[in-house]
């Protein structure tokens, strides 16, 4: 199994994986579309395929890929933070090593690029993604939390 910088060529495949990344994050808890999110996730992946900052795994085919980039907010900070922005492996492929290729080949890349600390996002319902990352050294740094909105007087069926 081969580890490679993606490229244009790869763009139909990992949108394709993207949408199943998505979809099968929904079953956690996540509020992304999978198939509508389909134009703007190609979009993000060109614009990663041409800067290096998207790795994919493959043996005769693309079987998973990761994503990355370096954060760049408003605020000041005293780190330069990496983000891994998207993990996937075909289900097929999975617990064979081939996650921990590509996400310590992406911790790596970010480095060479002057990173101080590498950081994820992680459905909270998704315990084997979360025991993965704990594997790898990740541990919590800032928790997000979320409530819905209920009104009395209206739900959003009644508009």
């Amino acid at each position: 199994m081969d580890i490679r910088v993606a490229n244009l060529g790869d763009a139909d495949t990992l949108v394709d994986q993207w949408v199943a990344l998505a979809a099968g994050q929904r079953e956690h808890g996540s509020h992304i579309f999978a198939e509508a999110n389909r134009t703007r996730i190609r979009e993000t992946v060109v614009r990663h395929a041409v800067s290096d900052r998207a790795l994919v795994a493959e043996t005769t085919d693309i079987v998973g890929f990761v994503m990355f980039t370096i954060e760049s907010g408003t605020y000041e900070q005293d780190v330069e933070r990496g983000i891994v922005e998207n993990l996937y492996v075909d289900s097929d492929y999975r617990n064979r090593g081939l996650g921990s290729r590509l996400l310590t080949e992406a911790e790596r890349r970010l480095a060479q690029r002057g990173v101080d600390s590498v950081s994820l996002e992680v459905m909270a319902d998704n315990e084997h993604a979360r025991r993965f990352y704990r594997n790898h050294g990740y541990t919590p740094h800032r928790v997000q939390v979320e409530k819905p909105v209920e009104s009395d007087t209206h739900s959003k069926g009644d508009e």
